[in-house]
Formats: C-alpha cells, structure tokens, sequence
C-alpha cells in the first residue's frame, strides 16, 4: 500500500507540470471506487479550473483548484496516477481521465478499487472525517518525542502498531515503522506505554530520518509503486530489516527475525532491539 513516502513522491512529480495548467475535461470510466465516482460533481468541481497548488495530507494528495475547489485523491492499496500524453494508449483499469490544458492526461489507474477520487469544496476539508480526525505529521515540527511519549503513556499495544495508527501519526506504514524501529533499537512488540522518554527521543529522530530518506529515494518499489512519470522508487535498496527475515544484521550480525502484529509481519533484530 502506498504510504507517505509515495503519496509525497507522487506529489512532487505532479507539481511541476500541473501547478498553473487547465483541467479541460474529465471522464469516469468505472465508478466502482472505494467511494462510488460522482462524476456529476467531478465535473462541476475540476473542469475549467487551474490548478493552484498540490499539497498532502497523511496518504491524501489534495490537488487544490480555482474556486476554492479541492480534487481529493487516496491512492488505496494499488492505485497510480499517470501524467502522460493524451495519445498515450490507455492502460487497463483506468477508472477516471483528466484532460489537462497542453494535451495531457491525468489517469487514476486502480485494478483492486480501493482508491478514492473526489471533488470537494476547501470549507469541508477540515470538517471532513477522513482528514479532520488525522494525527501529527510525522515530519513536521508538531511531531516531537514529547508528543509521542504524552499520547503513549497507559498505552499496552505495541509500539509499532501506535506509530501505524494514523489518529497518533499520520503515514508510517508498516515497513517504515520497522525500519525506525530498527534505526531506535526498540523492540516492536514493547508495550508503547513501556517506551522512556530517551527511547521516544531516538524513535522520533528515527521515523523522520527513514521517511525523509525514502522521499529522496522516490519511495519504495516492491510490486508496482510509481511515480506520475511512471519512474520506480528504490528505497527497497536500502532496507535493513524490512523482509530481511532470515538475513543477518547488517550493524551486529545477528539473526532477522519475523513475527505477525495485528496481522501485519514484523521483521526485527534480534540483538539490536531485545
């Protein structure tokens, strides 16, 4: 599934061409998203408006449009979005098409359908449940160990799922979670109530050192990730135990385990975080 890192990639590689460009028209393919198209609104909210800026958050991109207009897009777990050539020929499930000013095409590509792609006004953005009950941003300066270590306290679930828990933090999935994890030396089973002050310290240093270093690798590629230019990430590259089970650590030798939380694998050093 696409996570920060991505959705941030996706982001960059969409401003530079789109900021100031004309969405001339839209078409709905297939409305069967997470949430069924409006294509009604769809088209009320983006034709004939330029596009302003592109910001995120969480995994949300919001593609902002003259009028107070909002495109509010999540790409789910195997959504893409490709600026390409409107005489490119069309992939398979590509559920909508924006036609853009300069004979392009925006295309929300989707095969499993749990994407979202909605137009909106900006006076409901904040009021909106899907973004108004988000936690911090992991990288911004609200984000700090103290706030980790207040929400934590009392907390017996394990560490990584709190930081995967989008109401504390926003966009650490599960393989970014293990690699801060790792870089911390925290175990991921500990107790998130269990974690000192200095353990939040060196974890909150350590989820913004992974998330901006997967940013400027592009993301992580391990099945069909890319970016709107259709470019792979190559964070996977740099992985130290995320699906390293059975390896040896790079940094002590020791054995990479895995164990499943919440349904979810998690890979971990068993001499570096005991």
């Amino acid at each position: 599934m696409p996570e920060l890192p991505e959705v941030e990639t996706v982001r960059r590689s969409l401003h530079t061409t789109l900021v100031g460009r004309r969405f001339d028209a839209v078409e709905v393919r297939d409305h069967r998203l997470r949430r069924p198209v409006d294509e009604v609104r769809l088209r009320r909210g983006v034709c004939g408006r330029r596009v302003e800026d592109l910001t995120r958050r969480g995994k949300y991109l919001l593609i902002h449009l003259e009028g107070e207009q909002r495109l509010l897009i999540h790409l789910g777990m195997s959504g893409r979005l490709l600026l390409v050539p409107a005489s490119t020929p069309l992939e398979p499930h590509v559920h909508v098409c924006f036609d853009v000013e300069g004979d392009l095409h925006l295309r929300f590509r989707d095969p499993r359908r749990f994407g979202v792609v909605e137009a909106m006004d900006s006076s409901s953005i904040n009021t909106d449940p899907r973004l108004s009950q988000l936690g911090v941003e992991p990288l911004s300066r609200a984000c700090t160990a103290r706030y980790f270590y207040e929400r934590s306290r009392g907390r017996k679930r394990p560490v990584k799922n709190f930081l995967m828990d989008a109401r504390q933090v926003v966009g650490v999935g599960n393989i970014y979670a293990n690699e801060a994890l790792f870089l911390a030396g925290i175990h991921p089973q500990r107790a998130a109530g269990r974690v000192s002050a200095p353990g939040w310290e060196r974890l909150s240093r350590a989820v913004k050192r992974v998330l901006r270093d997967a940013i400027r690798q592009g993301g992580t590629t391990l099945n069909d990730f890319r970016d709107a230019n259709g470019e792979a990430g190559y964070f996977q590259v740099f992985l130290r135990v995320y699906g390293r089970e059975g390896e040896k650590c790079r940094r002590c030798g020791g054995a990479i385990r895995r164990r499943v939380l919440a349904g979810r694998s998690s890979f971990y050093c068993c001499g570096c975080q005991r």
